[in-house]
């Protein structure tokens, strides 16, 4: 066989090729570009992320999902701007969040990101009602004035009543039922029309039939809205509902599941149609599912082949 040597043409021409390709994530408004989080404590590092990879476009709903400690929280909590990478990039709607100083962190938690935590005691004041609950964020950044109150209320209303709890506008958190607070914790997080809202577990606390209540919440947000939302969840029924679930292991990206709707052209039954995804990361690797190597007894290494259209891979036989 032969080979023949790259010419300097060649190599001017890919060097060209590389400089004139978007960058990573340009067009997504989430870009985790090889994401690291590294923990000291008592002199001992952790990394609890190691090189993520993820875009989330426009639009999107989405689940995150992970077995403890696999990094998922470290992530969410970085988005929303409550902790600091220690190496490599993460963008949202514009913001680097590696730049932003103490100040653009504060305007960016309360105009960009909108946040729902899985305890509800901490989603809302148990003073206020509901209507006020909501009300607030828009009064923390805005004026003062007759005119601007009167907008917030009206806006606090209208939240309440796209997300079906109408009925609870002059009630306090005590007075409610947790799905109707998380409802409400919802509304609070929309209230500044935030490019993303990030929820970490929502529906832990929930019976399953209230956690579908709060579910369609995110559902109409994301709908109606068109707002971006991220979901952190162990709640699997959670993570079936939307049309991409990314899992997160050992603090990177895993594989991801995609949702399609299928409508049979004879009966036109419409049905959903999921398909896994090993993810593929920039620096070409792959992170295989546990139950996939383990069947197979694959470890350590493994046999690669390249064929016309896929690459097969192979448990290694190099003993035998």
């Amino acid at each position: 066989m032969t080979t023949t040597n790259p010419t300097l043409a060649d190599l001017a021409h890919r060097a060209t090729e590389h400089l004139n390709r978007p960058a990573y994530g340009h067009d997504a408004l989430i870009t985790c570009d090889r994401l690291v989080r590294i923990f000291t404590t008592d002199g001992i590092e952790v990394q609890a992320l190691q090189g993520l990879d993820l875009l989330v476009r426009e639009g999107e709903l989405m689940a995150l999902v992970g077995a403890s400690g696999s990094g998922k929280s470290t992530l969410m909590n970085i988005l929303a701007g409550l902790d600091t990478p220690t190496a490599g990039a993460a963008r949202v709607a514009g913001h680097d969040l590696l730049t932003m100083t103490a100040k653009d962190r504060l305007a960016y938690r309360r105009d960009t990101i909108g946040f729902v935590w899985q305890q509800t005691s901490r989603n809302l004041l148990p003073y206020l009602t509901a209507a006020q609950n909501v009300a607030l964020p828009m009064q923390l950044t805005g004026s003062h004035g007759r005119r601007s109150r009167r907008a917030h209320t009206e806006r606090a209303l209208e939240l309440l009543e796209l997300l079906g709890i109408a009925e609870c506008r002059d009630r306090r958190p005590h007075q409610m039922s947790g799905g109707q607070q998380q409802r409400v914790a919802i509304g609070a997080a929309l209230a500044n029309s935030p490019s993303v809202l990030l929820a970490d577990e929502p529906t832990g606390e929930l019976d399953s039939h209230t956690a579908e209540q709060v579910f369609a919440a995110f559902r109409t947000a994301n709908e109606a809205l068109g707002t971006t939302i991220v979901i952190v969840t162990h709640d699997q029924a959670v993570a079936g509902e939307v049309r991409r679930t990314v899992a997160i292991r050992d603090g990177r990206t895993s594989t991801e599941v995609l949702r399609r709707s299928e409508v049979d052209e004879t009966t036109g039954h419409e049905t959903v149609v999921a398909r896994e995804y090993a993810m593929l990361d920039r620096a070409g690797r792959l992170q295989l599912p546990a139950e996939y190597t383990e069947s197979l007894g694959m470890r350590d290494r493994v046999a690669l082949e390249l064929e016309p259209d896929h690459i097969a891979v192979w448990p290694d036989d190099s003993d035998r």
